[in-house]
């Protein structure tokens, strides 16, 4: 099957998957659950994928990474998302307004369009399972290093804002212990690493270098669109001066110490 073929097949096969998905959705009267869709989405294609492909070592690797990335940041948001239920997401309350009168039809293809990000997305994959050449080398290493680091540091960084959130219990809390006292977003910036680990790894395989969209897309988004600045908004609402305080003391984005001279705030 050719590069374009096995790419307008995981589009199909995503359609119907976020066309399912859409339908459970408009049952349920909540949005927010695409975001597990996506992420569990993107394994899928992967695993779709390498079932046509040779099978030797660099692949399943390469298989494993994702399936493990994809397993652990879906579970951990469907967890997330059926703890909300039936509160939607800020992100698909504001969707909501916007489309106001024609939401359903607005969401049909909302979802149709993460299923195309989803193979946009995971076509680094692709160019590993399609390489001809199965040797391991040193951008194989270099892949699996990052990719692996930052799936510890994202399931670390889940792992502390989930506990803080259990024992306080206060809405207006600030997180500033573990990771979140270096980083406002340590979440988003492993997921970065993740993504520059998967494309990393690709680099070891014919034009696989190509594929540098991948990591420059969710960064692009974590820091632009769907990341930080709805995240960030939505907590100045809930915390307000005290999240205004955690903003100029902590770095947005990439773990750094405080900034000396302003104390961080104990909840």
């Amino acid at each position: 099957m050719s590069l374009a073929l096995s790419a307008a097949s995981g589009i199909a096969l995503m359609g119907v998957v976020f066309f399912a998905a859409w339908i459970f959705a408009r049952k349920v009267d909540n949005y927010s659950l695409v975001d597990a869709v996506w992420a569990f989405g993107i394994g899928t294609t992967v695993w779709y994928w390498f079932a046509m492909s040779g099978w030797h070592p660099k692949q399943w690797v390469a298989v494993g990474l994702a399936t493990l990335w994809s397993v652990r940041l879906g579970w951990h948001l469907q967890k997330r998302i059926r703890s909300h239920h039936p509160t939607e997401d800020a992100r698909y309350v504001r969707l909501r307004e916007v489309w106001q009168g024609r939401v359903a039809p607005a969401f049909f293809w909302f979802f149709q369009a993460q299923a195309v990000s989803v193979v946009v997305l995971a076509l680094p994959f692709l160019f590993v399972f399609r390489d001809p050449d199965a040797s391991w080398g040193a951008w194989e290493t270099a892949g699996l290093t990052l990719s692996l680091v930052g799936i510890v540091g994202e399931g670390l960084a889940d792992s502390q804002m989930s506990a803080f959130k259990k024992r306080i219990r206060r809405s207006d809390a600030v997180c500033q212990s573990g990771l979140w006292y270096y980083s406002r977003h340590p979440n988003y910036f492993f997921e970065a690493v993740i993504w520059i680990g998967f494309y990393v790894y690709a680099c070891g395989s014919e034009w696989g270098w190509l594929t540098v969209h991948a990591p420059a897309m969710i960064v692009y988004l974590l820091l632009k669109v769907t990341g930080i600045p709805p995240t960030e908004a939505a907590a100045v609402i809930r915390k307000g001066d005290a999240y205004l305080r955690y903003q100029k003391t902590t770095s947005a984005f990439i773990p750094w110490p405080p900034r000396r001279g302003i104390q961080h705030e104990s909840p």
